[in-house]
């Protein structure tokens, strides 16, 4: 699951990772949260013949997914996260997965670790970001609503995928990551099917993302300082569980 995500890096070095992403700058961002406008990069219309950039551009969209043939947002759950595993068949998902697909830019994601009650201790909350630093583009999918009076929200949606061994004792989902060399069949909807892209929904490499533990700042949307990503000392240090909890990876609230 993913609830709570963060885009740091500079607007030069994500052109960069993006092969020359057509890109207006924006300020760092250190606790996106849902309903809030969210990067997402989609596949262009066409660069001039002879140009050696990736012809991708980026637009804004209300993290919260909208199917379009909901009649009354209000009435609709908010489809933060997609699980990879039935995004293909599932109403809700079917059209974006075949039409719509994108890559959300991030430096990283929030987690949160919720003992049982039993135990007696608190939820822990832990920055997880790429070990080696950078950005990591995450799977995604794009609707765009229209309402009876003509007016247009784009909307979209993180698909998130099992848990790798270096998260799962923490939580037992996490974003699909795309790699740059798969950028391109991600984002080409008019030549790759959902089933020729499966494969990409896959966890990433265990050691892929470092978890970093933080205090519950994060928990508050108000707080968007990067002093949410201090580290805190804890006294427990977390196993992998020995049986994963159900989810239904598609509505996460804090």
């Amino acid at each position: 699951m993913c609830g709570r995500f963060a885009l740091t890096i500079s607007s030069a070095d994500l052109r960069d990772f993006f092969s020359g992403l057509d890109l207006d700058d924006f300020p760092a961002r250190y606790n996106i949260a849902p309903t809030q406008p969210i990067l997402v990069v989609i596949a262009g219309e066409g660069r001039d013949q002879g140009s050696n950039l990736a012809d991708r551009r980026a637009v804004l969209v209300r993290w919260g997914l909208t199917p379009g043939w909901v009649k009354d947002p209000r009435d609709f759950p908010l489809l933060i996260n997609a699980r990879s595993e039935t995004a293909i068949g599932k109403a809700s998902f079917r059209a974006a997965m075949r039409h719509r697909r994108v890559l959300i830019p991030a430096s990283g994601f929030y987690e949160w670790h919720r003992p049982s009650k039993e135990s007696g201790e608190r939820p822990q909350a832990y920055w997880i970001r790429p070990r080696r630093g950078g950005v990591v583009a995450f799977a995604g999918l794009m609707e765009t609503w229209s309402s009876a009076d003509g007016s247009e929200v784009d909307t979209g949606a993180i698909l998130t995928t099992s848990a790798n061994s270096g998260i799962s004792a923490i939580h037992d989902r996490m974003p699909v990551v795309i790699k740059p060399e798969d950028f391109s069949r991600w984002l080409d909807c008019k030549r790759q099917e959902p089933r020729e892209v499966a494969e990409l929904m896959r966890p990433v490499q265990d050691d892929f993302f470092e978890a970093v533990p933080v205090s519950d700042k994060v928990n508050k949307v108000a707080n968007m300082g990067p002093d949410l990503q201090e580290p805190v000392v804890i006294e427990k240090p977390l196993k992998a569980p020995e049986k994963q909890r159900p989810d239904d990876g598609q509505l996460s609230f804090f």
